[in-house]
């Protein structure tokens, strides 16, 4: 087995996955050199110091630190600040090895032959493998304003909360957009929070941005129809993005691969009321991303087991004929990321790997 194979073994012990493939074994060959490669396979998901990296790895202290240095400023590998000292860990594939190379943009001629394989990949195996099984890694959480009529919303339900807990918040290019282009939504939309975004903006993949820009973000995202998902927990957020059914990884696991736990659903749905409805089609076909919403005799007709609860139609709405209303029964939230990822991983049987690769 050689490194990158070796890399992939460890990255595929994470929730989100790294399946076998010639496309990914080609990026993993394109991000890291054979050294790089070795030495990352030897590495846990949570930063470790430059010592105990370089003594697993069989590297100088000096040696080991100028390659995590070089692959933390290429973001193909995590950093982390404490006490002006630095650690390092992985990063797992979304969000991470994919996204965080582009959101400088496509500055590297490399940057051209990666679009295309990691679209291969999405549909390969990395898709599926990110997929829930059955219960996914991100939720659709619903637009601020679609919730002004929705009683007993829980704080992680609403995005202007989880912005004002925040600690610190970083903003940057939406990858997906940048190497699938095919739309022309708005690419600074993605925000990172706490230890992901200092790192982003340390490195120069994101900027430092205040609670008040971040809301404006969200407002511009909302109107351009994007849809916000964060990770599918009721703790701080680590991160969430304003996702398009075109370009973005998280929504093509549902609207081009049809994979039924690409992500967790809000807690609402979107009812119509059919006699304030003045059939304009405007919620149909400008503002669902999931094609939940057809048309019939005039009225707009809402698919429950297609809705996502995004609120997109509701805010879209000329005639306020759309509202959110609680599911009867909404999906579970996992209290924090670590029950989280303990849940996804047994689902996928991956437990006790994941356990072997953070013991570093």
């Amino acid at each position: 087995m050689d490194a990158y194979e070796k890399l992939r073994t460890v990255l595929d012990a994470h929730p989100t996955g790294a399946p076998p493939s010639p496309s990914i074994d080609r990026i993993l060959r394109i991000l890291f050199t054979p050294g790089e490669a070795a030495l990352a396979a030897t590495m846990s998901f949570s930063p470790r110091p430059v010592p105990a990296i370089a003594a697993k790895a069989g590297l100088e202290p000096a040696e080991a630190e100028r390659m995590l240095e070089a692959m933390a400023d290429r973001a193909v590998v995590f950093c982390r600040e404490k006490d002006g000292k630095r650690s390092y860990g992985l990063l797992p594939t979304i969000p991470g090895l994919f996204e965080f190379p582009f959101m400088k943009g496509r500055t590297r001629p490399e940057h051209e032959e990666l679009a295309k394989l990691w679209d291969e990949y999405h549909r390969e195996g990395l898709g599926a493998s990110f997929s829930g099984n059955p219960t996914p890694v991100a939720r659709v959480i619903p637009v601020g304003e679609s919730l002004e009529a929705v009683g007993r919303v829980q704080p992680y339900e609403e995005v202007a909360k989880l912005i004002g807990e925040a600690g610190f918040i970083g903003l940057g290019r939406c990858a997906c957009r940048i190497a699938v282009g095919a739309c022309d939504s708005p690419t600074e939309t993605c925000l990172f929070f706490d230890a992901p975004a200092r790192f982003l903006v340390q490195r120069g993949y994101a900027r430092e941005i205040g609670r008040v820009e971040a809301l404006r973000v969200l407002g511009e995202s909302e109107k351009a129809g994007l849809v916000h998902v964060s990770n599918n927990s009721a703790d701080r957020p680590t991160f969430l993005c304003n996702c398009c059914r075109c370009c973005c990884t998280i929504l093509t696991c549902k609207t081009q691969l049809s994979l039924p736990n690409a992500f967790s659903t809000s807690g609402f749905l979107a009812r119509v009321d059919a006699e304030a409805c003045t059939g304009c089609g405007i919620c149909a076909d400008e503002r669902c991303p999931v094609g939940a919403v057809v048309m019939e005799d005039d009225t707009a007709v809402v698919s429950v087991e297609a809705c996502i609860g995004c609120g997109l139609c509701v805010t879209g709405c000329p005639a306020e004929a759309i509202a959110l209303v609680r599911r009867e029964n909404p999906p579970a939230v996992c209290a924090d990321g670590q029950e989280m990822g303990a849940r996804v991983l047994k689902e996928k049987g991956k437990l006790e790997r994941f356990l072997e690769v953070m013991k570093g």
